[in-house]
């Protein structure tokens, strides 16, 4: 399984991923899963796949190549708006799927492939958009900012809590770390090293792009950090109430009101 996110902030772009992509009990490998395309000055992409990692290899081959043809024919360097890009890698996604759609079902394997696009083309926005194995796609908003693949429950609510498109773009990668470090610790098929690169608007260049394995000081202070902090926070939140009566407000009430009600 996978887990990728890609965050959108005010300041620019934060993207991570992790790199499991087998989690059998005696057969575990890593394999990249953030690719970055920088085909011209003007212009600065970024890919995140989940899904059947023969599918993306082969998206990936296919976009290099279209690069390689450039100007001739749609490519990367063709387009005029990220969205546009969008709309090519899902449909390059989805003929790829179709091309071995026939294998697929008679080995019983799932071909399909879901992404995350992002980055910027001089003269528009940063963007970020989530591209479904049937090659259509949507993007972050201002009230969601952020998008997710592969195994997203289990860091979707620390994002929900304290994502917003104020956050610096360092405090958007920690945030993206402290998702993925929840989704670890909940689920063995999503793993370390992570991946992770940052984007500043109108830079046309990642502003960074590092690699954290467990042996990373940086994580392991944060790891140590936020637990620590939870364990704190917990202990001071008030005593749970010994009935009813201890505890006041509606719900209380409505408890109060009818001796039957199971107080939980």
């Amino acid at each position: 399984m996978t887990y990728c996110l890609a965050i959108r902030v005010d300041q620019g772009v934060v993207f991570a991923a992790d790199t499991r992509t087998n989690a059998g009990v005696d057969y575990v490998t890593s394999y990249r899963k953030l690719h970055v395309f920088r085909p011209a000055p003007d212009r600065v992409f970024v890919l995140l796949g989940a899904g059947n990692l023969a599918t993306t290899r082969e998206l990936i081959d296919e976009i290099g190549r279209d690069l390689d043809r450039a100007p001739a024919g749609e490519s990367l360097l063709s387009v005029g708006y990220l969205f546009e890009a969008a709309q090519y890698v899902g449909r390059l996604s989805r003929q790829i799927q179709e091309r071995h759609g026939p294998a697929f079902a008679r080995s019983n394997v799932m071909g399909e492939v879901t992404l995350i696009l992002g980055g910027q083309i001089r003269g528009r926005a940063p963007d970020i958009f989530l591209i479904y194995p049937q090659g259509n796609y949507i993007g972050a908003s201002d009230e969601t900012p952020y998008l997710q693949i592969g195994e997203t429950k289990y860091g979707k609510p620390i994002l929900d809590r304290l994502v917003h498109h104020s956050l610096s773009l360092g405090d958007a990668a920690k945030l993206a770390l402290v998702s993925l470090d929840a989704t670890i610790r909940s689920n063995i098929t999503v793993g370390l090293p992570f991946d992770f690169a940052t984007y500043a608007t109108d830079t046309f260049e990642l502003a960074s792009q590092v690699r954290i394995g467990a042996e990373t000081r940086y994580y392991q202070d944060l790891r140590e950090s936020w637990q620590k902090s939870f364990i704190d926070i917990f202990g001071r939140l008030a005593p749970f109430p010994r009935t009813s009566a201890d505890a006041t407000g509606p719900a209380a009430d409505a408890v109060a009101a009818d001796p039957s009600a199971n107080f939980a």
